[in-house]
């Protein structure tokens, strides 16, 4: 999960060793104006285990720009780690990086976060869907080029499962073994999303607050109460979800792209992916609704060749950037043109992904007050989870997890 990860930044300069900051130009004595660009991505993204990926694509943008001659300065930093070093140091930070989605403000409120405009803007705006633009969109201004979504979705054991039985949690329950995340603050909001429950409207309006209280909130967390009391109902923590389905015990569990070949190695031909199921609420069917967001390459507005940056970071998000990184390291594409390509949508993981962002997700919020709502939630899915939660005082329960939700942090 991006939000949790504890990623350790790692400059690693490949070329132009000693230099620091954002990339400068000069001409060159060909006529070519010479430009250096910074441009980090995440270590395995440059690693000869993986192909190289960012490498291969900088060069094929130096072949395809012969104006500029464009010495390239490589550093490490994840998608979360970048945000973090642009935020504190953005003049002496990389002129193109990854970032994911939910770090967006804390990036722009440091001005660390070049807006895209113009024809560039119309590429970008062209090779994605407006749900996904809108994880990149504050206050009308575009500030990256999405190169994958960031969700979760279910992966299932075709051999106890059938296509029609992994569309309702309850039909599940009845023929196998479920297990999920109870406890993670980033899965547990799926259910209360399902009944009605919101965070700051759409997720961007922050006058809103959280809406996780009232009568809403407490069936979801009575239904949840005794969901833990079904034998075939399992709590998946610690990775006791991949565990079980490696050794038989659990047919069912919920994640994402990152567990993708950890669940083929358990299930093999029997791997299954679809979209998150509905429950059944008081005799009512509701939809399961994950967070949503996504992944994407940023420019610092403090580089020296501004053009040259924005065009690299384009093309590294673009349709040949995502293909190449799809063939690569099964980064699951996002562009518009690739997700109508049948070979990749015969990939089971890039169909329950690209279908869990498109129709079972709401965006994930990236306000600042969101960071107040991880905790109140984790902590009332330990309270069900362990057994403080109860019928009796779920009301009481709910309304105090609401109330932290909306304060300035607990």
């Amino acid at each position: 999960m991006l939000r949790k990860k504890c990623a350790i930044f790692l400059a690693a300069c490949l070329f132009a060793a000693g230099l620091t900051g954002c990339g400068g130009s000069v001409q060159g004595n060909e006529g070519r104006e010479k430009v250096r660009l910074m441009v980090w991505s995440p270590s395995e993204d440059q690693s000869k285990a993986s192909g190289e990926w960012l490498q291969k694509m900088c060069r094929s943008f130096a072949e395809e720009n012969p104006q500029w001659d464009i010495t390239f300065v490589y550093g490490v930093a994840d998608e979360a780690t970048a945000a973090t070093q642009v935020s504190q140091d953005p003049e002496a930070s990389a002129d193109v990086f990854m970032f994911a989605n939910d770090t967006l403000t804390t990036m722009t409120d440091a001005k660390a976060l070049a807006k895209f405009g113009g024809k560039y803007r119309k590429e970008i705006e062209e090779e994605n869907t407006p749900e996904l633009l809108k994880s990149l969109t504050l206050d009308g201004e575009l500030y990256g080029v999405p190169f994958t979504t960031n969700t979760w979705y279910m992966y299932y054991d075709k051999a106890v499962f059938t296509e029609e039985d992994v569309k309702n949690l309850e039909s599940m329950l009845s023929k196998g073994t479920v297990s999920f995340p109870l406890t993670n603050s980033w899965n547990l909001p799926a259910f209360y999303f399902g009944n009605g429950c919101s965070l700051f409207g759409d997720g961007t309006d922050e006058s809103k607050g959280a809406d996780f209280g009232g009568e809403k909130a407490v069936e979801v967390t009575n239904y949840l109460i005794d969901l833990l009391k079904n034998p075939n109902f399992k709590v998946d923590e610690g990775g006791s979800g991949i565990a079980g389905l490696r050794d038989g015990s659990i047919h069912a569990m919920f994640s994402g792209s990152w567990d993708a070949n950890n669940v083929k190695e358990a299930l093999g031909e029997n791997m299954g992916a679809a979209a998150l199921p509905t429950y059944t609420l008081n005799g009512q069917k509701k939809q399961l609704y994950s967070y949503a967001g996504s992944k994407a390459i940023g420019v610092n507005p403090n580089a020296k060749n501004m053009e040259a940056a924005v065009k690299l970071a384009v093309y590294l998000g673009g349709e040949k950037g995502q293909k190449l990184h799809y063939e690569l390291r099964n980064v699951i594409p996002c562009n518009k043109k690739l997700l109508e390509d049948k070979d990749i949508l015969s990939d089971l993981v890039v169909a329950a992904q690209t279908e869990t962002f498109d129709k079972t997700s709401v965006l994930q919020p990236f306000v600042p007050k969101m960071s107040n709502c991880w905790v109140p939630v984790e902590n009332m899915g330990k309270g069900i989870r362990n057994g403080s939660v109860t019928h009796e005082n779920a009301k009481e329960q709910v309304e105090a997890m609401n109330k932290a939700m909306n304060s300035d942090g607990i």
